[in-house]
């Protein structure tokens, strides 16, 4: 089961020294991209994302995404991403969130629509993962969970060849790149204060 295998992926020796992603790269060995996307988006993409990681991770999923579009079958990382130390605590609270998420859509994960992992489905998703990295690289803040999580959804589609879960995360994708559109057009036209009103209706939308 995918909870499964990111639990030993994400498994920590000694909560008080984390976990590194060189650890974490050679636990999934040439397993695909499917499990790396999973796990380098999952920091933003909780619903109160760790500050710090959506530029760097949003950086590394940019360089997975471009050996996606031109076709590498398995992935790579530069070796300086491998210190990158994941905190114990912060892994755990991973790991709550992926046992708390597939215990309520794991049974609805399943191989279909398995054109989508052709080489012009990974294309497709490669440049979706594109957009999507970028924008999680920009400091904008609270903005970075909706295309991080679009991304995770792809890291679950192609690790479980599971077709449906890559075309709703298109469709998120698009709502993502709509929201973003709408930020630049509030900086163009006000400047920060524009920005500012962003944030504050998200903080209050986060809030319930």
């Amino acid at each position: 089961m995918l909870t499964d295998d990111l639990k030993k992926i994400l498994a920590l020796e000694n909560s008080a020294r984390g976990v590194t992603l060189g650890e974490v790269f050679g636990r999934i060995g040439d397993r695909g991209f499917g499990l790396l996307l999973l796990v380098l988006s999952l920091p933003s993409a909780l619903p109160l994302p760790a500050p710090g990681y959506s530029t760097p991770f949003g950086i590394l999923l940019f360089i997975l995404a471009l050996q996606m579009i031109y076709g590498r079958r398995t992935p790579w990382l530069p070796a300086r991403a491998a210190g990158v130390r994941l905190k114990g605590r912060f892994v755990e609270g991973m790991i709550a969130f992926l046992e708390k998420f597939f215990g309520k859509v794991e049974f609805l994960i399943k191989p279909r629509l398995r054109w989508v992992g052709s080489r012009w489905g990974l294309v497709f998703l490669g440049l979706l993962v594109l957009i999507m990295a970028g924008l999680m690289i920009l400091p904008i803040p609270l903005t970075n969970t909706a295309p991080a999580f679009v991304i995770f959804l792809i890291g679950v589609g192609l690790s479980e060849e599971d077709g449906f879960f890559c075309l709703l995360a298109a469709v998120l994708g698009v709502l993502a790149t709509a929201v973003y559109a709408l930020v630049v057009y509030l900086f163009y036209r006000f400047g920060v204060a524009g920005l500012d009103q962003i944030t504050e209706w998200l903080r209050e939308f986060a809030r319930g």
